[in-house]
């Protein structure tokens, strides 16, 4: 990636696995206004970039995200109406260009996460995090609320559990947040590495639209009932995708017992 940012490092390698880092490990990789507008930025230029397959969200230091910048909510809670709420928006865009990643977003968590730092975990697709990691949703304890992290909190872990987590502002260990599906797969700190590279072996090996297919039919359908409406999109959605040429590569490297083009594992 040619741009070049202040509070976060981007590096793309030759499997086209692109790293996202925040790089503030001095305020423990707390994030401002300038993080949130970088990490919106970023997270679109690896969107479109044809030669990004995966997207590691990780940290400098050993802390993976302390959430929100104390000082810029401070000065957001000073702001005109007006300003607060554009502020709110462009954290809110944050959030949803991770989510909205067409590619696979694997959150690397080396550390502890609080607030909205859960929330950018909650936003990735699949979370590794070092078994000395601990998480909790603190927003409640500064007389605030988990509101534009709180979809990405539910779609996570459920409706009970994110109420819990976010009434309580208890902390919890990775071993806790893999019971609730907040954490994927839990590691050694030294194992850490290993883990997320093993993932990532994992998701080379698949169609890249396919995979963009999946995120996007799955947020389509998250929380909807199983109704008409639900059956024709998913019907519609294989029987255009089932046709493509990726598709027709897949079946193809399938009964020819060879690896498929896009594969790099």
């Amino acid at each position: 990636m040619s741009k070049q940012y202040e509070t976060i490092r981007c590096t793309v390698d030759a499997r086209g696995v692109a790293t996202v880092e925040l790089n503030r490990p001095d305020v423990y990789n707390a994030f401002d206004e300038t993080m949130i507008v970088e990490l919106t930025a970023c997270f679109g230029e690896v969107s479109t970039s044809p030669s990004v397959r995966v997207v590691v969200l990780a940290s400098v230091g050993k802390v993976f995200c302390a959430g929100a910048d104390l000082n810029w909510m401070r000065r957001a809670s000073a702001n005109t109406p007006e300003a607060n709420r554009a502020d709110a928006q462009r954290f809110a865009a944050m959030m949803e260009a991770i989510y909205r990643c067409p590619r696979p977003v694997v959150a690397r968590v080396q550390g502890s996460a609080f607030g909205g730092g859960v929330g950018l975990i909650c936003a990735a697709d699949i979370v590794v995090a070092s078994e000395q990691a601990r998480l909790s949703v603190t927003e409640a304890r500064f007389g605030i609320l988990p509101a534009v992290i709180g979809p990405y909190l539910v779609e996570a872990v459920g409706a009970r559990a994110a109420r819990a987590l976010a009434l309580t502002a208890a902390q919890i260990d990775a071993a806790q947040a893999h019971i609730i599906g907040l954490v994927q797969h839990v590691s050694t700190a030294e194992a850490l590495n290993d883990q997320v590279n093993t993932v990532i072996g994992q998701l080379l090996t698949n169609g890249p639209n396919a995979q963009a297919e999946i995120k996007n039919l799955f947020a389509a359908i998250c929380g909807r009932p199983i109704d008409a409406d639900v059956n024709a999109l998913t019907a519609a959605t294989i029987a255009r995708v089932r046709a493509t040429d990726e598709a027709r590569e897949g079946f193809a490297a399938f009964f020819d017992k060879r690896p498929a083009a896009w594969s790099k594992s």
